[in-house]
């Protein structure tokens, strides 16, 4: 013993009086003692240490569904979840891949490892030095340490930086071949090292087993406004339960925040089998308007305790002034809620259909309310991989919307309703692998649709170029007037929505009506799956084609008749002008004048 125990102090004196990070050979202790030594028992903090680490150098790339290996490092339950070699986006898979949410899909690290994910920490007997010598997390730091990146210079060609490049995800048992195999792909991953600080740190906290700091609890203000919105959304009158079922599917996905917190607050809304008061568990369905399979179940606000990325962050403010929006909107009105809404595929995914009874200028002035929050939401929505969502819309073009007032296809719930079997969208098939369905099916309704709007507009009467701006919403009667024109910038697979018209004139420009807006937040929102298969991913995106198409046309409406061919095609030339010709609109109400008085 003594023996054993000299041979292990010496070896750390070795180690501590060793030289900088160029002397480092693999030939050393794999484990790193004097890190585990220094600042003695004293745990490092999640919360001031740790985490300020993760956030500034790794979650960037392990903060979303494109995370390496599904690694997420947003959080301690992201780490001790680990990975899995299954990729989330896959264009080419035939059947839908079983979905791994984050909080949502499974409970507790027993679950995940059910659902192949792998641990990347020490799971045996739990001491400092197990802790690193069977954390593959701490291996894949330690790699980069023993083979630092050089500091100038083009990255070496044999690291892939691809999107789609094949991930090793190696486990505990196999780590020892990866390094040899592939010495310069730790972590981060062709980035430059992590400073001799930053790496202690998290060399420090992974030995002493993740301790962590952050809040248990809610402060008092933040959890009685949770109880009093709970209290709103989980009301069992008709209108109530309704209202709740449509706030909920078009909130799911924001970041929810009460007015005069804590900034750093934020919750998401869930359906949880429990009751407020209870700890809250998620139904997990894929889609948010998917059958719960329970007769009761309770709208919940869950707290976000993941570190926050801008790629997925996207606030909406809950106050005193927004409870009262919603009653005014939606509560107030003299209407009766006959039946609450299928669960059926066909009726859910269709909000048109699904919300008929909800009065339809409420439901527009709802959206309006909050244009750039739900227009961020296919933005960013839940597809993290720009481009996925992003190669749909031009670089740069402005967004506006028709007046709530003047158009009948916005309040007129006798149009809606007779329309609403055109609106019906991918969503409703699944996973289906009909993969002629967007044309067979989908484009044929739409375009009826199309025809059949077009009617109400030729019925108008034409209007002056003065009059014609009435006809465009400018955000007087919304609770946030900014809102009323949206500027839109992409660059390949990331993007951004501004509020107000900025920059030079854009080449593009869309014009947003109330059915439009709830179906691009169905479409690419709510009922967008990114577990599912080629053929879903394939019709989402041709459909949301036919909204921008739909959208580009109805800002021509407010050009010269004359005019409106030549800017139309302006917007279709080379590889795009080929191939969008199947995607054609009936255009004949274009020829339509709609507005008077242009002069050149």
């Amino acid at each position: 013993m003594l023996k054993t125990i000299s041979v292990f102090i010496l070896l750390v004196a070795l180690i501590s009086c060793g030289g900088d990070k160029e002397s480092l050979t693999r030939e050393q202790a794999n484990i790193e003692y004097d890190i585990i030594l220094k600042g003695g028992k004293k745990n490092i903090s999640y919360i001031n240490q740790a985490r300020p680490v993760l956030e500034k150098r790794c979650i960037v790339c392990h903060g979303c569904y494109d995370a390496p290996c599904q690694l997420k490092l947003t959080s301690i339950d992201g780490i001790q979840r680990g990975a899995n070699k299954n990729k989330v986006y896959n264009g080419e898979r035939f059947s839908a891949a079983e979905p791994t949410r984050m909080f949502i899909d499974a409970n507790s690290t027993e679950e995940w490892r059910k659902k192949n994910f792998h641990s990347v920490l020490n799971e045996q007997q739990e001491n400092g030095i197990d802790n690193l010598r069977h954390s593959v997390l701490y291996k894949m730091l330690r790699l980069k340490q023993l083979n630092p990146q050089p500091r100038v210079g083009m990255i070496d060609k044999s690291i892939d930086l691809s999107l789609g490049r094949e991930q090793s995800c190696p486990t505990d048992k196999n780590f020892a071949k990866y390094s040899k195999e592939f010495p310069n792909q730790g972590m981060p991953f062709a980035m430059p090292n992590l400073s001799d600080s930053d790496y202690h740190v998290l060399v420090k906290w992974i030995s002493q087993g993740l301790p962590d700091d952050s809040k248990k609890s809610l402060p008092d203000s933040s959890r009685q406004q949770r109880q009093k919105w709970e209290s709103f959304l989980n009301k069992q009158d008709m209108k109530h339960r309704l209202l709740s079922r449509y706030l909920y599917e078009h909130l799911f996905l924001g970041h929810l925040y009460f007015k005069g917190a804590n900034t750093r607050e934020f919750f998401r809304l869930v359906r949880s089998y429990t009751a407020p008061g209870e700890a809250i568990k998620d139904i997990p369905t894929v889609r948010v308007y998917d059958d719960p399979g329970v007769e009761s179940f309770y709208y919940r606000l869950r707290y976000v305790k993941s570190s926050i990325v801008d790629k997925t962050h996207s606030i909406y403010e809950l106050s005193d002034k927004r409870m009262a929006r919603y009653k005014e909107l939606f509560i107030t009105p003299d209407y009766k809620v006959s039946q609450l809404p299928s669960y059926k595929p066909e009726v859910a995914s269709n909000p048109i259909k699904a919300f008929i009874e909800l009065p339809a200028k409420s439901r527009y002035l709802f959206l309006l309310d909050d244009a750039k929050f739900f227009i961020e939401g296919f933005i960013k929505g839940p597809v993290c991989r720009g481009q996925v969502a992003l190669n749909v819309i031009e670089d740069n073009f402005w967004l506006f919307f028709s007046s709530p007032d003047k158009f009948k296809v916005n309040t007129d719930e006798n149009f809606l309703a007779a329309v609403s079997d055109l609106l019906n969208m991918p969503a409703e098939s699944g996973s289906s692998l009909d993969i002629l369905a967007i044309y067979t099916n989908y484009k044929e309704r739409h375009n009826k649709y199309i025809e059949a709007r077009s009617r109400t507009f030729e019925a108008m009467d034409k209007i002056s170029l003065d009059q014609s701006m009435e006809y465009i919403w400018d955000g007087s009667d919304s609770m946030n007037q900014k809102n009323a024109a949206l500027s839109i910038f992409r660059h390949f697979d990331s993007a951004t929505v501004q509020q107000g018209l900025i920059g030079d004139y854009p080449e593009s420009a869309w014009v947003l009506d109330y059915p439009m807006l709830e179906r691009i937040h169905y479409l690419l929102v709510a009922g967008y799956n990114v577990y599912g298969n080629l053929v879903h991913q394939f019709n989402t995106r041709l459909y949301m084609d036919f909204l921008r198409i739909e959208g580009e046309n109805i800002f021509l409406a407010w050009m010269p008749v004359e005019q409106r061919k030549k800017i139309h095609d302006s917007w279709y030339t080379g590889i795009r002008g080929n191939d969008t010709r199947h995607l054609r609109q009936p255009e004949d109400w274009l020829a339509k004048e709609f507005v008077y008085g242009y002069t050149t």
